[in-house]
């Protein structure tokens, strides 16, 4: 089987490997590659099904996502890496931490979450309209930025997330709930690994998303906290669910931090 598509960067120990969210692409992280690429080694993926990996709906799931990264991380020969993942991606490299444990020495998520149990009915409400799944994705999607975001940056995203095919879509939303509900918080507790958790926004049952303050708390934190043996919280204020975009400086900065903490 091929490798999904990858680019990679810069060299230096530890490597880091960049996996983005749902319908978005490897192409999120640019300003994170800029930044680290001079002292490591940088991996970015685009997940099946999304930009240039092929992949068809069947192929989809987070377990699939996660052994993907997995191979990438065999077929590179990355020891000690640090997985950063965006929304979806926090639970594809926490599944590819499990898969190759031997290889990972931390995680990142950026701005993760986790689907109620109640979404299920709307979802599949959605999806049983013609144009459902791109009426969906363009209202989710417009949420997550703010005022401040640029413009052009929110069509591009948008748009970007209204092309995925329909139906890799709807299966990874519905994966998405099936995981967050039956297997996300077991598999956190089975991460040995320090873990990083960079949070701006906060979404409620509805999936309704807002910014988060400074001090403030959140359920899947709560979640974090209690499944993670070593944990750390970074609240990045007022800003959107793309704050490696909108607020790139800060979360490099975090990103510095915490990966001279586990070098090794």
């Amino acid at each position: 089987m091929s490798l999904i598509h990858y680019v990679t960067s810069g060299d230096g120990k530890p490597p880091v490997l960049f996996v983005h969210g749902f319908a978005c692409a490897h192409s999120d992280w640019t300003a994170q590659r800029a930044h680290l690429a001079p002292r490591h080694r940088i991996v970015a993926v685009d997940l099946r099904g999304h930009g240039e990996s092929a992949g068809s709906a069947d192929e989809c799931s987070i377990e699939r996502y996660g052994a993907d990264v997995a191979e990438v991380m065999h077929a590179l020969d990355l020891r000690s890496a640090v997985l950063v993942g965006h929304s979806l991606g926090c639970r594809v490299v926490t599944e590819a931490a499990l898969q190759a444990p031997e290889r990972v020495a931390g995680v990142v998520f950026v701005d993760g979450s986790q689907f109620a149990a109640s979404m299920a009915e709307p979802l599949r409400a959605a999806f049983a309209e013609p144009d459902g799944f791109a009426t969906l994705t363009g209202r989710w999607f417009g949420e997550m930025f703010t005022s401040s975001s640029d413009q052009a940056t929110v069509a591009a995203v948008v748009q970007r997330a209204q092309r995925l095919p329909r139906a890799i879509g709807e299966k990874m939303m519905l994966d998405l709930l099936r995981y967050d509900i039956t297997r996300f918080s077991t598999s956190l507790g089975d991460v040995r690994v320090p873990v990083l958790a960079i949070q701006a926004t906060y979404s409620n049952e509805r999936r309704e998303r807002r910014p988060l303050s400074k001090g403030q708390n959140t359920p899947f934190l709560d979640m974090l906290r209690a499944r993670l043996r070593f944990v750390r919280t970074e609240i990045i204020a007022d800003t959107g669910h793309f704050p490696q975009i909108d607020q790139p400086a800060q979360v490099n900065a975090i990103l510095d931090s915490f990966i001279a903490s586990v070098a090794r």
